[in-house]
């Protein structure tokens, strides 16, 4: 792991809001830095390598794969996670406390549609 990785996981295992993570989290071939099951998330940290066409090609691939198979990619900069991680992971537990979208509310309406 990396320093911003291993700084992110000391905030992460704290349980922000109650939430369980995972690092280091297998998912098909690839291994998410971090993972809440419950909300099927899975946390990826990016330095400065992912900028980089040749890795943000392999990074879309990866975030395809995953959310293929159910889980929501969340990427965050490395660089925010070394400013301060645990502000870092108490928005992560935010969104996943309030996501944008709520699956088991159905799709949101058409543009036009009345709830």
């Amino acid at each position: 792991m990396t320093v911003p990785e291993r700084l992110l996981w000391q905030a992460l295992r704290q349980r922000p809001a109650g939430l369980k993570f995972r690092r280091q989290h297998p998912i098909g071939p690839y291994v998410a830095d971090s993972c809440c099951l419950s909300a099927r998330l899975a946390i990826e940290v990016d330095g400065m390598a992912h900028d980089a066409a040749v890795r943000a090609a392999r990074d879309e691939v990866r975030t395809k794969f995953m959310n293929d198979n159910g889980f929501r990619v969340l990427r965050v900069s490395a660089q925010r996670v070394l400013a301060d991680a645990t502000a870092t992971a108490e928005a992560i537990a935010a969104l996943v406390a309030s996501p944008l979208h709520r699956p088991a509310d159905g799709p949101p309406p058409r543009a036009g549609e009345a709830n």
